[in-house]
Order: C-alpha cells, then sequence, then structure tokens
C-alpha cells in the first residue's frame, strides 16, 4: 500500500531523516519506534504530505508524492502529537465543523458518521461538553474521531499516547487495535510497551536512518541467544559466592557488579541459549546461610535491542 525508497529530508545543514525505504502493507500496525529526535515526526509529516522530503519517493496505492498529493491526502487521516483542536466548541460542534470541512455535507450522513465514531471513541458521554474542559485522554480521542472522519484508508497518529496516564493509555491503545482490523496504521512512540503491545511491526529510526524493521518476534529472537540473569545476595563472600556460581556449569559467565546496597554483593550471569538457570542457582545458594535479595531473569529483550540500536556513539 505505502512504498517509501530512499526519502531525505534536509533542514539547511541538518540531516532529519538519512535515505529511509520501508514497504507498509494494507492492513498493517507500524509502530515506528526511535528515541526522541531521531526522525519519526518529520518522516509521518512527509508520508502525509505535510512536508516535501529533499530527495526520495513516496507510493500510495497508484499515486505518487507529490504530483497526486491531493489524492493521496485523502486517504489519509493523521492525527499529529499535539491534536488541533479548538477548545471553545463543544465536542459535537467541533466534529460538524470538521466534517462540513471534509464535504460531508448531508446531514443525515453526517450524523450517522458521528455516531459510528462516538462508538468508535468513546465519545457518546462527552458530545455536549466543551473541548477545552476535558482530559488530555479525551481530547486524543476528539482528534482521533477527527482524523477518522472520512473514514480513511490510512490512519497515521504521531505520539498518540504521549503524556497520557496508564488508563487513558490503555483505552487509546484498545481503539487502536480495533481501528487496525479495517485500517491500515502507522503510529511513532518512543515507548517500548505501546510498540510492543500493539504493532505487527516495528521500524526503529535512529539519527534519521532506519537501523531495524521487523516483526516483534523476530526483534526479540535476535537478543535471546543470550539470557541474562541479575542476582543480589547479603551475608554472602564474593570469591566464595563466585566459585559457587560458577560451579553451576562451566558456560556460566558469572561477573560480580556495584551493588544497589552498601551490605549486598551482586552478579550478572551470562549464558547462551534459552535456558533458565534461576532455579539451579536458587537450590545452590538455599544449601548456604546467603539471603537472596534478587533473582530475576532480563526480561526486556525489546529494550535490550533497542538500546543497542539507538546507542550514541561516542
Amino acid at each position: 500500500m505505502i512504498e517509501v525508497k530512499n526519502l531525505t529530508k534536509y533542514y539547511k545543514n541538518f540531516c532529519a531523516v538519512n535515505n529511509i525505504s520501508i514497504t507498509i502493507r494494507k492492513g498493517e500496525i507500524l509502530g515506528l519506534l526511535g528515541p526522541n529526535g531521531a526522525g519519526k515526526t518529520t518522516t509521518l509529516r512527509m508520508l502525509t504530505g505535510y512536508l516535501r522530503p529533499s530527495s526520495g519517493t513516496i507510493h500510495v496505492n497508484d499515486f505518487n508524492m507529490p504530483e497526486d498529493v491531493l489524492k493521496i491526502k485523502s486517504l489519509i487521516g493523521y492525527l499529529p502529537e499535539s491534536a488541533p483542536l479548538y477548545h471553545n466548541m463543544l465536542v459535537y460542534d467541533y466534529l460538524d465543523y470538521v466534517a462540513r470541512i471534509k464535504g460531508i455535507e448531508d446531514k443525515e450522513a453526517r450524523y450517522d458518521r458521528f455516531l459510528k465514531l462516538s462508538d468508535l471513541c468513546g465519545l457518546s458521554g462527552i458530545m455536549d461538553k466543551p473541548i477545552g474542559n476535558l482530559s488530555k485522554g479525551l481530547k486524543q480521542r476528539v482528534g482521533l474521531a477527527h482524523a477518522m472522519m472520512t473514514n480513511p484508508e490510512i490512519l497515521i497518529l504521531d505520539e498518540p499516547t504521549s503524556g497520557l496516564d496508564p488508563n487513558q493509555i490503555a483505552e487509546i491503545r484498545s481503539i487502536i487495535k480495533s481501528i487496525g482490523k479495517e485500517k491500515t496504521i502507522i503510529f511513532s512512540t518512543h515507548i517500548l510497551s505501546e510498540a510492543e503491545a500493539t504493532c505487527d511491526r516495528i521500524a526503529i529510526i535512529n539519527n534519521g536512518r532506519v537501523v531495524a524493521d521487523d516483526t516483534t518476534l523476530n526483534l526479540k529472537k535476535r537478543v535471546q541467544a543470550d539470557s541474562l540473569i541479575r542476582l543480589s545476595l547479603k551475608g554472602a563472600d564474593k570469591e566464595n559466592a563466585l566459585s559457587l556460581l560458577k560451579s553451576i556449569d562451566p558456560m556460566l559467565d558469572v561477573e560480580a557488579v556495584k551493588p544497589s546496597e552498601e551490605d549486598l554483593i551482586s552478579f550478572e550471569i551470562q549464558s547462551s541459549g534459552d535456558q533458565d538457570f534461576r532455579s539451579e542457582i536458587y537450590l545452590k545458594i538455599k544449601e548456604t546461610d546467603w539471603i537472596i535479595v534478587q533473582l530475576a531473569k532480563e526480561s526486556q529483550a525489546l529494550e535490550k535491542i533497542f538500546r543497542e540500536l539507538t546507542r550514541e556513539v561516542a
């Protein structure tokens, strides 16, 4: 549905997006993941036709950017990070205003569309309320309804959960997943849990370049070849603890690290493969009089690969 080739954007001498190529399939939820300043917003603005690329091509269905920019815009619903709402208007009046701008002239057609959007975005209880009095989460819902007004094939969302509390994030996530059953969705975020919970596929951007592009599962597999266990003990001697841990399996890489508290000793235990050695470690330490304060396997595989791919090179 969307094919981007060698997309580049300069702001004077600064390269914000550097030779990005990516294909987004119909019905896919793609997460554009990256640290702040990575080039996510600039990329989305070029996809919507808001910004013109310095070089590269954008194809949407059978249309090309910028020659067919108006036709492409008609296929896209766009929600910027700061939803462009009129805070002095009631929700119903604002959506009616948007619908008229979008060319929905028939009153019954507008009302029918409002009913569908109200149900989809959870707006039924706030239609008569001023937008300025709404929480940020409710404002985001109104912004989603705006973006969805013409029932577009493609929905582009820039940081849709930014600044929301956990309950609001869960609500917006649920709406996005519901919409994603029928639409192609691209949304940017720097929140790893959001991308992992919502997306079919993730593209990680750093310094204007795509540094990874794959399904969440495949990205995790890239770091599951190694397993990391964090262990903290109280009442143990470092040398004896090291000796005991290394006796569990000769392939374990055991390293003493700085503890979080002065009366503790801490270790990072690395192993190849996906075997979990926590049971063996627990049983060995149980034979001593040491106290286990922490025994945890690092499970944030996506976070690990994100850190590795976006780490600044000195």
